[in-house]
């Protein structure tokens, strides 16, 4: 196995970044998303507009509780995540962190890629003292909802609906990070 880990984003990586979150959506998104809308977010203009914001998340974060990391297998960058102090009007920003993007290329999926990431991510929240873990997924999403699930993630009762030409549904996860004993 090439050699495998999660490193702190650089924004040297955004370009990589933009285009797995293009690939991965139009495949994972394909039936969840109407087609106009996913044409717009994964577009070579829109993939131009998520490099540079991803460059700047690297960059300059706008806190130091903001981070993308990515995983790396071999030197190449084959997944993010990025995280930030929750922001809903029910949870506590200082206690409670919005896992807001968990992404790994296609092309190298179901190669421990999304586990690395996401422990990286609770190991870096449970440092800054976050005790929950929360994030917004599609309600069809069953790959992702299976995932998290596996990982001890549950549905908080929490939902909203997108307007996006259809109306599409998502439903907030969470998970308790705080360590243990």
């Amino acid at each position: 196995m090439p050699d495998v880990g999660v490193r702190p984003a650089r924004r040297a990586d955004a370009a990589a970044i933009a285009d797995i979150q293009v690939r991965t959506w139009r495949q994972a998104y394909r039936d969840l998303l109407p087609g106009a809308v996913l044409d717009r977010v994964t577009s070579e203009e829109a993939r131009e507009a998520w490099r540079e914001r991803w460059a700047e998340a690297a960059a300059s974060p706008p806190s130091p509780r903001h981070r993308l990391v990515a995983a790396v297998a071999s030197d190449l960058v084959v997944g993010f995540a990025a995280h930030a102090p929750a922001e809903d009007d029910d949870t506590d920003p200082a206690t409670t962190a919005e896992l807001v993007a968990l992404l790994v290329d296609p092309l190298h999926a179901r190669a421990g890629h999304g586990s690395r990431l996401l422990a990286a991510t609770v190991d870096l929240l449970r440092d800054d003292g976050t005790g929950t873990l929360i994030t917004w997924t599609f309600e069809d999403d069953e790959v992702m909802r299976s995932f998290l699930g596996s990982a001890g993630w549950a549905p908080d009762g929490t939902a909203r609906t997108l307007d996006m030409g259809d109306p599409v549904r998502q439903i907030r996860l969470h998970t308790d990070i705080s360590a243990p004993g």
